[in-house]
């Protein structure tokens, strides 16, 4: 019985064995049978898909960002260059202790707090894959610090790149503007692709107008990388588009003196070429610095620019608006000329004080003692207020507005710089709009005397003169004149835009002129005191006022404050008898135009066409 229970045991053991074989037999095929599946799908089936993502993992696209455009002035003077720059940049997706690893670097290179205020603000602007730059400008021992350390820090690099720069800083701030880091808004309206790699864009002047023809084209480079990112070899490179050169009218000898001619005045100068529109000058003073705002100016520094008292950031020249005084007369007589309202030989009466028909209100002349009988040009040459009122009450407001639109007030010049305001020439139709009340008579008589709602920047003022010394040819103002690709040799000039004013008979111009003239060259000219032997100057001034006087209240500059004084304007052309130079000049409460704002253009006009005799000093002021 024991031996039959033995073998009954092995039978069983051995049964078990076996099943147990074929079981493990069926297991280790199906596991193959799964691998030569899988091995099958990832060598034939789907070899494409994986071998591309193998590729991907191992082959990065780097975009190569095109050098931006330099900018010369008219004789050929660099005034914005670039300079190489080394920044320290993390790619956030890279770095998996990011604050651990800010420490690190802060042991081996200088970090402040702006450092680390402007990189976390850039983090949050940025995708996890793009390189937020640590810190900026890195000197030569830092890089070479950084380079010696660099394999314990995965995800950071030392990025190279130009960086703008202004040689002239503040002489050139309002004409150029500056670049800056590319902000949220700016992300939403440009294209991506076209800025890859690039953290910089246009934020003012000519540097925002060109900015397509400053910016280039980005390229790219397909590269090896390691399992740390780490460049190992180019496959394959498209080089990027450099941006254009600009040439500009701007003539710096001719900015310098401008500059130095408005001296500490706060104000403007705009000269431009009457001949092409060409902006030869354009100053705003005070100005600025623009070179720290490129690679991101401190808090603190923006603050004391932004709130200073003399406005150092606002560019005069083309955002300031202002009531233009007597420099609008010449347009006014003009506009009577062109609509048959009065001739040269027609008298007007001044006797101090001018009333509309029906009313008691005395509209007052700068001089209360009265001109006595004025024709056109006498009325120009000493500033007569009457003749205006009366000469805008007969043209009324829709004629006037429509003559001085001719000129460009009222709106904008379209000059290739960012920014610029139009101004306004009131009328019924804005009144209505805008302050919701009735147009009275009376408010068309100060618009005739450049007062009241009525408003004009530098700029519209200068190329109003400029289009008066053309003969009523209109030119666009333009600072750039031409585009020039990097190493070709010649530049490509831009486009002009003109358009021709008819004045009816040629002649009216020459009357205009003519008595624009007198005012300089005539003993009782409000701006006898600029006289040059070398050239004759055609000119007009103006004194306009900051606050309105109460019926009975007289002005006396004297006893306000500095900032509630009249504006001095000046606006004139020379040589009178073939244009060259167009000039347009505020002083911001400087007082009289002809004592204050003449002598500047004076001065810019000498730069320009080499003058150097003044026949008189400028004199106390008579009238405007």
């Amino acid at each position: 019985m024991r031996l039959d229970s033995n073998l009954q045991d092995r039978q069983r053991e051995e049964r078990l064995v076996g099943a147990r074989a074929i079981v493990a037999g069926v297991l280790v095929l199906a596991a193959l049978s799964l691998v030569v599946v899988r091995l099958v799908r990832l060598q034939i089936t789907d070899h494409e898909h994986f071998s591309v993502l193998s590729q991907d993992n191992r082959v990065k696209i780097q975009p190569v960002p095109p050098s931006r455009g330099l900018i010369y002035d008219a004789r050929g003077v660099l005034l914005a260059d670039n300079h190489p720059s080394f920044s320290l940049e993390i790619t956030i997706e890279k770095v998996d202790d990011l604050p651990g690893t800010i420490a690190a670097l802060a042991q081996i290179i200088r970090l402040d707090d702006k450092d680390r205020e402007r990189f976390e603000h850039l983090k949050a602007q940025r995708v996890r894959f793009q390189g937020v730059p640590l810190r900026l400008n890195l000197t030569p021992e830092e890089v070479a610090r950084f380079s010696l350390d660099s394999y314990r820090f995965p995800g950071v690099d030392v990025r190279a790149e130009l960086i703008r720069t202004y040689p002239l800083g503040e002489l050139t701030a309002h004409a150029l503007g500056y670049v800056g880091r590319i902000n949220t808004e700016e992300i939403g309206r440009i294209d991506s692709s076209d800025y890859a790699g690039t953290r910089f864009i246009g934020k003012g002047g000519v540097e925002k107008a060109h900015e397509g023809l400053l910016h280039g084209q980005a390229g790219y480079q397909q590269v090896e990388v390691n399992a740390h990112g780490r460049v190992l070899r180019t496959l394959e490179s498209k080089p990027p588009i450099a941006g254009r050169d600009l040439h500009l009218y701007l003539d710096i000898t001719l900015q310098r003196a401008a500059t130095a001619a408005l001296g500490e005045h706060r104000g403007a100068v705009v000269a431009i070429d009457p001949r092409t529109g060409g902006v030869l000058a354009l100053v705003s003073n005070p100005s600025f610095d623009p070179n720290p705002f490129v690679e991101g100016i401190g808090g603190q520094e923006y603050h004391a620019l932004l709130y200073a008292p003399d406005k150092p950031l606002f560019n005069r020249a083309v955002r300031g608006q202002y009531p233009p005084g007597s420099t609008v007369k010449p347009f006014v007589g003009l506009a009577g000329l062109a609509e048959g309202v009065v001739d040269t030989r027609k008298i007007k009466y001044c006797s101090g004080a001018y009333r509309l028909p029906g009313q008691s209100h005395n509209y007052r002349c700068w001089r209360h003692s009265g001109h006595g009988g004025v024709a056109l040009e006498a009325a120009l040459i000493q500033s007569c207020d009457v003749y205006f009122y009366d000469l805008a009450h007969e043209l009324g407001i829709e004629r006037l507005k429509h003559v001085l639109g001719e000129f460009g007030f009222g709106a904008r010049t379209g000059i290739d710089l960012a920014g610029e305001l139009g101004g306004l020439v009131p009328s019924k139709e804005w009144k209505e709009k805008v302050r919701k009340q009735l147009w009275f008579p009376g408010e068309t008589l100060i618009v005739g005397i450049g007062q009241g709602a009525f408003m004009a920047t530098p700029l519209q003022l200068a190329v109003a003169t400029a289009t008066m010394a053309n003969h009523g040819h209109f030119f666009q103002p333009r600072v750039a004149r031409a585009a020039q690709v990097p190493g070709a040799p010649q530049a490509e000039d831009l486009p002009t835009v003109s358009h021709v004013i008819d004045a009816g008979d040629p002649h009216r111009w020459e009357q205009v002129i003519h008595a624009m003239t007198q005012v300089v060259e005539s003993p009782r000219g409000t701006a006898k005191g600029i006289r040059s032997r070398d050239y004759r100057i055609a000119g007009k001034t103006g004194t306009a006022q900051v606050f309105t006087l109460g019926r009975n209240q007289a002005y006396n500059a004297s006893q306000l404050e500095e900032k509630m004084r009249d504006h001095a304007l000046f606006v004139a052309f020379a040589p009178a008898d073939d244009p060259r130079i167009a000039v347009a000049v505020i002083v911001e409460n400087g007082g009289h135009g002809g004592t204050v704002a003449a002598p500047v253009a004076r001065k810019v006009m000498d730069a320009y066409l080499g003058g150097s005799t003044l026949i008189a000093e400028p004199e106390a002021a008579d009238g405007d």
